[in-house]
């Protein structure tokens, strides 16, 4: 999949202009790479759009428009655009209280190990950090990870050919499964993936 550059940003004040409608169409995309693993986790697919669109609402915020500030936004955020053999993800541990979170993240230190996807009958995917931060400490999980998921070629022609995805969560104070992941889903994570050479 394409990174993204300048070039494919709007200016400040264009971004101004369009940017209800933009980000009307930004979430109804992100309703088919919104998966939800139980009541508490949710894995939110990302891609071009997904990204441009994060990047346009830190510029705005930050009033950033010097050349060096954008690259630096682009910097950041293009590595989370899958690659062609992967799937990306900002995983989110999701609890209202915050008393409760914190509660809940001492008890889910390692989570982000203990999820799985599978195409098929094909090898379980583990999750790979994607990032240079530590998110976890001995005491306490993030209630945010970025996570990349690496495919094999087989994995990726298996997906493209209407093999079911399932996924998961078995970690020992939080488990739970999403088996089959709905077609909708499948579908927009499918788009992600370039055509395997096997």
């Amino acid at each position: 999949m394409q990174k993204l550059t300048p070039s494919d940003l709007y200016s400040l004040e264009e971004y101004a202009r369009i940017r209800p409608d933009f980000r009307q169409k930004v979430m109804a995309h992100k309703q088919n790479r919104r998966l939800p693993i139980g009541p508490h986790a949710t894995l939110y697919f990302e891609d071009a759009l997904t990204m441009q669109y994060q990047i346009q609402e830190m510029l705005r915020i930050e009033r950033i428009f010097e050349p060096e500030g954008i690259q630096e936004e682009l910097d950041a955020y293009n590595p989370l655009i899958p690659d062609g053999s992967n799937w990306k993800a900002t995983f989110m541990l999701e609890f209202p209280d915050e008393q409760e979170r914190r509660v809940w993240l001492k008890k889910l230190l390692g989570i982000e190990k203990h999820i799985g996807l599978q195409v098929g009958e094909l090898p379980v995917i583990r999750p790979i950090a994607d990032e240079d931060l530590e998110r976890e400490d001995e005491e306490k999980t993030s209630s945010v990870h970025f996570l990349r998921f690496e495919l094999t070629p087989e994995m990726v022609q298996a997906a493209q050919n209407g093999a079911p995805l399932r996924a998961w969560i078995d970690h020992p104070e939080y488990r739970h499964e999403v088996n089959p992941v709905p077609e909708t889903i499948q579908a927009a994570l499918v788009k992600d993936l370039q055509t395997a050479v096997l």
